[in-house]
């Protein structure tokens, strides 16, 4: 063999110990980049099986708590002698992470207040300026006003937000409401009457503006546990509602 041909021989080994080279350094990267992506899946499976745990919904309890309905258009729900912790709802029925709200943590409440661990407060407030959003709340409160009976009107707040409209269309018409109040077992001879006529319509109103002044509203909801706003990260996770609340209970 030449001197040009065993030079040219000790290059090619050369270019083969540095592809072999290159080829195992690609194979250990693309093992280190396996194994991270299974660790990286691991952690936001763990960390979606933690969100979905603490966000899922309470079935329902035992019955509910008493309810009455107060004059101020407020609704109280708690069993006999039960003062404490009081958890305040303040809520449109238009608004929509209020309906959510009430998909995800409304039964925890129920539930709370049906094992006696809290007195729940319901105010339903129009909070909306705009048409036709301001109109859609008015005729919903103004409907909620209109039920006298407690057990009653829960079913009939559950019905408004389960056929919330939109908020770019016109909604919760009188016919639709007084439908919905039959479904909610109101037998009030005068509910008809008192929907389509609006009469606790004004109610409504002067009751949102004093409400929202004294209470310093900025949005709904607003739940209030002994009278201190609950932050959104944790109304919207039952197990951490419940968590809050039944440690004001102690």
């Amino acid at each position: 063999m030449s001197k040009g041909d065993r030079a040219k021989s000790a290059r090619e080994k050369i270019k083969e110990q540095q592809a072999a080279e290159r080829a195992r350094a690609k194979r250990k990267r693309l093992v280190t980049y396996s194994t991270a992506g299974v660790v990286a899946v691991a952690a936001v499976g763990l960390g979606a099986w933690y969100a979905a745990s603490s966000s899922k919904s309470e079935q329902a309890g035992a019955e509910l708590a008493p309810v009455t309905v107060q004059s101020d258009g407020s609704v109280v729900m708690a069993k006999e002698g039960v003062t404490k912790p009081v958890v305040d709802i303040y809520e449109d029925f238009q608004c929509p992470a209020c309906k959510e709200f009430e998909r995800v943590s409304g039964q925890t409440l129920k539930n709370l207040a049906a094992e006696g661990k809290a007195k729940v407060v319901f105010h339903p407030i129009t909070i909306f300026s705009m048409e036709p959003t301001k109109g859609n709340s008015v005729r919903a409160g103004n409907a909620a006003r209109c039920v006298a009976d407690g057990k009653q009107w829960i079913a009939f707040h559950d019905l408004l937000y389960k056929n919330q409209p939109s908020e770019t269309a016109e909604g919760f018409k009188p016919d639709e409401l007084v439908s919905w109040g039959k479904d909610a077992g109101v037998t009030a001879p005068d509910f008809e009457q008192c929907v389509k006529s609006e009469k606790h319509a004004q109610a409504q109103l002067s009751y949102s503006q004093k409400i929202g002044n004294e209470q310093k509203l900025e949005h709904t909801p607003t739940v209030k546990l002994n009278g201190k706003e609950i932050e959104n990260n944790t109304i919207f996770l039952p197990q951490q509602l419940r968590d809050a609340v039944t440690k004001a209970a102690k």
